[in-house]
């Protein structure tokens, strides 16, 4: 087919999003792309097919709350929670499917093996393509099993390269055309604990290595310092703002990854104008779907990787809660588990967990005895390997439960070590030294 064909194609299958969201039928199960890659006018539109019936809804990080439709027409499932469906997942009005990243393709695909897409694209090119941009992650594992495909058509998402990051338009039922702004995550205003825990954590990064950066302000932070650094490779899921500076200062060349030479690798991203506008066209960024990025084996080809991520609270076993808070969940697993369990199958790889040392204005302390009530463990005790705050770094691969908690007591916030201490002690993990063990 010819440049010509594909645009004959194009307009006799767009449409208006009213039009559009009528070919989704009773029972079927929709999925929106990450934050920045939902449609936002197929979304506002989709209260007008009166056909729903028994329909599902799942959205990662949405950018905009819940419609207003009942459950019996429209069960709505939260992947990831933002700030944007977190109430009304606490209220009821929203559930949750509990996942590691890179499974998410194959748990969609369990629920519906036919499933219906949803889709903001950049713009076709003169093959017909249209691109997944921002957001392949979990969606383009899914294209070739979907029973129907509704593209919204954005001038400003960025075309991205990957194997699996197009659409053609010989696989889309209807499209629609929309250009808007894309969602915006704001710059992250770092306090002094961030900067004091990115130094500490930078200080680990080596040049030559790689690293993945997770999401929030912490990991973030790390960038700040790793501005002197030469030749660093980036494979993270998340493509996170400040990769544009690394890139204009010579930092990232990924010279050094065997895996993916030369390319800077990830699977969704959320940011600024600017780092949607660098990512336009540009070749040296690879998006592969999450299943590829976030799966061991490929995390394992990964050369000297280093695995930065945060938490909520720590205890003293070295289980990590990343995701709830007093026992209500925040957010949800994400790539945490995935990339602190696979940077230990390669080969010189680091993973490190970050976490301010208190909470609540300084109130509760985040290295804990144990974990909180009803909180939920996002990555086990056994794979764990440095926890970092602000007041150093506690290296807990190979140390015992004992020696676990004396590393952590001792980068908790001094005002908590005391009682830090007098509770492992109560927990016999910590002996102390005038005290004779009773064997009896």
């Amino acid at each position: 087919m010819t440049i010509t064909d594909y645009k004959k194609l194009y307009e006799e299958k767009l449409t208006t999003p009213e039009k559009a969201v009528q070919l989704v039928e009773a029972g079927e199960e929709i999925i929106f792309p990450i934050n920045p890659g939902e449609p936002p006018a197929l979304l506002a539109a989709l209260p007008e097919n009166k056909n729903l019936e028994g329909n599902y809804l799942h959205r990662m990080l949405p950018s905009s709350g819940p419609l207003d439709l009942p459950p019996s027409k429209l069960k709505q499932v939260s992947i990831f929670l933002s700030g944007a469906d977190r109430k009304y997942y606490q209220k009821g009005f929203v559930d949750f499917l509990p996942n590691h990243f890179s499974d998410i393709p194959s748990l969609l695909l369990q629920r519906s093996d036919h499933p219906v897409i949803m889709a903001t694209v950049s713009p076709m090119d003169e093959n017909g393509n249209f691109s997944l941009g921002t957001s392949p992650s979990y969606v383009a594992p899914l294209i070739e099993h979907a029973k129907t495909i509704i593209l919204e058509v954005n001038e400003k998402m960025p075309r991205t390269f990957g194997h699996k990051n197009n659409i053609h338009i010989s696989q889309v039922a209807a499209l629609v055309e929309n250009t808007v702004d894309l969602p915006e995550l704001p710059t992250p205003q770092l306090k002094e604990k961030d900067l004091a825990i990115g130094k500490i954590i930078a200080d680990t990064v080596r040049d030559g290595d790689t690293v993945q950066i997770g999401f929030g302000s912490m990991p973030n932070a790390v960038m700040e310092y790793l501005m002197d650094k030469k030749d660093l490779g980036v494979y993270s899921e998340m493509l996170p703002d400040k990769i544009v500076d690394l890139y204009e200062k010579g930092v990232v060349t990924n010279k050094h990854n065997p895996a993916y030479p030369n390319k800077t690798v990830s699977t969704f991203a959320i940011g600024s104008k600017k780092l949607y506008e660098f990512m336009d066209n540009n070749e040296d960024i690879l998006m592969l779907p999450c299943d590829e990025t976030n799966g061991l084996l490929n995390i394992a080809k990964v050369d000297n990787l280093v695995s930065i991520n945060s938490s909520v609270e720590v205890d003293f076993y070295g289980q990590c809660n990343s995701e709830s808070v007093q026992g209500k969940l925040y957010s949800s697993t994400g790539g945490q588990a995935d990339f602190t369990k696979g940077v230990r199958l390669t080969k010189d790889g680091r993973g490190i967990i970050c976490l301010y040392s208190t909470a609540k204005n300084d109130e509760i302390s985040t290295i804990v005895p144990e974990l909180a009530h009803g909180s939920i463990v996002s990555t086990s005790k056994n794979d764990v390997d440095t926890v970092v705050t602000e007041y150093g770094k506690a290296e807990l691969i190979g140390k015992t439960f004992g020696e676990r908690a004396e590393a952590l007591i001792a980068i908790a916030h001094p005002k908590f070590r005391d009682e830090l201490r007098r509770r492992a002690i109560e927990k016999n993990l910590i002996v102390e030294d005038e005290k004779e063990p009773v064997l009896q």
